[in-house]
């Protein structure tokens, strides 16, 4: 049996993922945790209303967002361990919990933004690749 990680998001590039990993790799047997993290904000010059409103949106959406791979998952004859995290650094979080829960290996998607919007923004994809304990499937959109 497999353990397999597959990060998520809004993007159509996770949903891609997601779905490429169910067509061309999920077994039966797979024990398959879907997780989205929720970026903090950290330290702004906003209000704190307003912070507190941005935040309660990314809760909000997130909800939909398990709502949403718990049906798509559902319809597909399996189910999937669908967790919401917080943190500062997704990426980071992403490969922490790989690490915890002894992934055999990560699924994500790539926004595909090229060498040089990546060596400037950074890229998560980049980060799982190169600090994943375990194998990394990353799926660039088609």
């Amino acid at each position: 049996m497999a353990t397999v990680l597959i990060a998520i998001d809004e993007s159509q590039f996770a949903e891609n993922a997601f779905k490429w990993y169910v067509e061309n790799f999920h077994k039966p047997e797979n024990e398959v945790i879907l997780l989205h993290v929720i970026e903090n904000l950290g330290i702004t010059d906003m209000s704190p209303a307003r912070y507190m409103e941005l935040q309660r949106e990314a809760k909000q959406k997130a909800e939909a967002l398990k709502e949403k791979y718990a049906a798509m998952c559902q319809g597909l004859g399996f189910q999937a361990d669908i967790r919401i995290k917080t943190s500062d650094k997704p990426e980071h979080a992403i490969v922490d919990i790989a690490e915890k829960e002894k992934v055999t290996y990560i699924v994500s998607g790539s926004r595909g933004m090229g060498l040089i919007r990546r060596t400037i923004l950074g890229s998560t994809s980049d980060f799982i690749l190169h600090h994943a304990h375990c194998p990394v499937l990353i799926c660039k959109s088609q």
